[in-house]
């Protein structure tokens, strides 16, 4: 897993992904020094930098290089989640601070994705219509009374941690 990028850096990746091309050195400072000053040298040795990391390839052209991206935002999102999941001493207590912290609408997507890689959901077991002791008929004995455990409760336990939205993860 690649370290997370610098303020500088993520700057210029933030370019790079949105602009989702080859771009050149100075295409990235004119966008820059938009909202501050900085020097050419600075963001071609940031660009070095990114090329040495393998953040971006790069390809000749004249006497300057033209720089590419070399996996997406998200990607990268994904792996500092996954670096970050995977040092918990309890990735289950993690994951639910997390969801605490995240918006309805982070939710909503996470549920998206969710359903995105599950694939096509298959067939519930049915659950029995009479729950006074009863066991379902072809759930093998998974649903009976007092005994119904949800498969995902994920979502709605994060749900319970009104205004946690605004903590780190909540953006």
């Amino acid at each position: 897993m690649p370290r997370p990028l610098g303020e500088l850096e993520d700057a210029v990746m933030t370019r790079v992904w949105k602009w989702n091309r080859p771009v050149t050195v100075r295409e990235v400072l004119e966008d820059l020094r938009e909202e501050r000053s900085i020097a050419y040298t600075t963001v071609m040795t940031v660009m070095d930098n990114l090329h040495q990391k393998g953040w971006v390839r790069r390809e000749a052209e004249g006497r300057a290089y033209r720089y590419e991206a070399v996996s997406t935002r998200a990607a990268y999102a994904a792996a500092l989640m996954n670096d970050a999941w995977s040092q918990s001493d309890n990735p289950a207590a993690a994951l639910v601070a997390f969801f605490g912290m995240m918006s309805d609408e982070q939710r909503t997507a996470l549920r998206d994705a969710v359903r995105i890689v599950q694939g096509p959901e298959t067939a519930e077991p049915p659950q029995p219509s009479d729950t006074r002791g009863v066991t379902g008929g072809d759930s093998g004995g998974a649903y009976t009374s007092g005994t119904d455990t949800a498969p995902d409760t994920a979502g709605d336990t994060a749900g319970e941690n009104p205004g946690s939205a605004e903590g780190p993860g909540g953006r």
